[in-house]
């Protein structure tokens, strides 16, 4: 997603007009949810047990998935959620208008900078105190995920993913294929695939930044984890000469992967791969949603993107982003909403999630993982063998930087013209950086 990862994409630090939306509202009194459909804009005032939610889980599994969560938690915490839902990258586009203006009591958001960045404006309220009451459940890496640069929290983490290359074992099989570990290896697949008539990487970019995943994993794999998260701060230039060794090897990767990428979005993408047209596909496991027959989805199945054979193979760095909540800078319902986040961060109510969308890890230390699918249970290793795990290019760093105008617009424009001069190309990017 981004990365969520349905159309992903990012919020603009200048308000920009926000646009007429229908949303969905889903009210949970006590364990019952009803869905009734709203205009965009501030209702009634809610009574005193109820608390809004804005939320872009406009995907049918995900926002299910939600709901359900929510419905959990309004029975043990004696709140009414109500979820106002706005389509995932509309509510990306429009998240710096919204929180300026008359926000939800609470909003699903992303961890790392971008959660720094609206902290750091005073558009989010510091719930430090709620960290203290449910801190013991979470790691101290997500804990340092969930801290603004004040050294304050800010959001609830419900489950992270990671970023993987998808594919269906029945095709595997079929053909045997061999599981790539290399960068020559894989290619070498590649070649195996194109000879038999299929396209070896599905790939789609026309909500902008899917294309992004496959940034972050080259430039990891190329230039290792530090490297990529100083350039996504700011520290590091896009016209060194190591971004340009990245885009060298994107051009080496073309060959494999699926055309007209920018006329395609990420769900026909996995339906590529699904469909067994494509061999394989590099997103995140949130893919799996598309696999809505039970029996495709066990035929699924991923490994780690390869290494290069250099000396940060064995940090063997992945994007995994955090998914989950934060409270808006004046919350009408400042009580029940802490108490929303409090039940949020219980492993029964992520589970409530993931009973819907198994395609996450909960985040709860306290989940029980006994019910995991050998899809979850494979993410969760992948996950801890990690050495160093980055949340996604659009959530690492600024939000105008990684926007419409800025790194989906030149990862598009590379994609549709991949032979155009890099130094040109580098040169632009950072002279928008220096802009903002």
């Amino acid at each position: 997603m981004a990365e969520r990862k349905t159309t992903r994409e990012p919020d603009k630090t200048a308000p920009a007009p926000r646009p007429r939306r229908m949303v969905t509202r889903v009210l949970v009194l006590g364990a019952a949810l009803a869905l009734v459909a709203s205009a965009c804009g501030i209702g009634a005032t809610p009574a005193p047990s109820t608390v809004t939610v804005g939320s872009n889980y406009s995907d049918e599994v995900p926002k299910a998935a939600f709901a359900a969560m929510l419905g959990h938690c309004a029975g043990e915490k004696d709140v009414a959620p109500t979820i106002n839902t706005t389509e995932h990258g509309k509510f990306q586009d429009s998240i710096n208008a919204y929180l300026q203006a008359t926000p939800d009591d609470v909003f699903t958001w992303f961890a790392g900078y971008r959660m720094r960045f609206f902290a750091g404006q005073g558009l989010a309220t510091d719930i430090s105190d709620v960290w203290t009451t449910v801190g013991s459940n979470y790691s101290e890496a997500f804990k340092t995920a969930s801290t603004g640069d004040d050294g304050k929290q800010y959001f609830i983490p419900m489950y992270n993913y990671p970023w993987v290359v998808i594919y269906r074992k029945s095709l595997f099989e079929e053909k045997g294929y061999d599981i790539p570990t290399t960068w020559t290896e894989f290619k070498d697949l590649g070649e195996q695939m194109l000879d038999d008539g299929l396209v070896p990487m599905a790939f789609a970019d026309k909500d902008g930044w899917p294309a992004m995943g496959t940034f972050d994993i080259l430039n990891m794999r190329q230039n290792g984890y530090q490297f990529h998260v100083d350039l996504m701060a700011g520290t590091e230039k896009w016209t060194d000469p190591r971004v340009k060794e990245v885009f060298e090897l994107w051009t080496e990767l073309l060959p494999y992967l699926q055309t007209n990428a920018l006329g395609r979005t990420w769900q026909e993408g996995a339906q590529s791969m699904i469909n067994k047209e494509a061999g394989m596909y590099f997103l995140g496991t949130f893919a799996g949603e598309q696999a809505t027959d039970a029996a495709i989805h066990d035929d699924l199945d991923f490994f780690p993107f390869p290494v290069l054979g250099n000396e940060w193979d064995a940090e063997n760095a992945i994007d995994a982003p955090i998914d989950g909540l934060m409270l808006s800078k004046s919350a009408k319902n400042l009580a029940g909403a802490k108490k929303l986040l409090e039940c949020v961060s219980t492993g029964k109510a992520q589970l409530e999630f993931l009973k819907s969308s198994p395609n996450n890890v909960a985040a709860a230390k306290d989940a029980d993982t006994s019910g995991y699918t050998p899809f979850q249970k494979k993410m969760a290793e992948i996950i801890g063998n990690s050495g160093a795990i980055a949340q996604f290019l659009d959530r690492d760093t600024r939000p105008d930087f990684a926007g419409g105008n800025g790194m989906q617009k030149f990862l598009q424009d590379f994609l549709a013209d991949p032979e155009q001069d890099l130094d040109t190309f580098l040169n632009g990017i950072q002279t928008f950086y220096d802009s903002l």
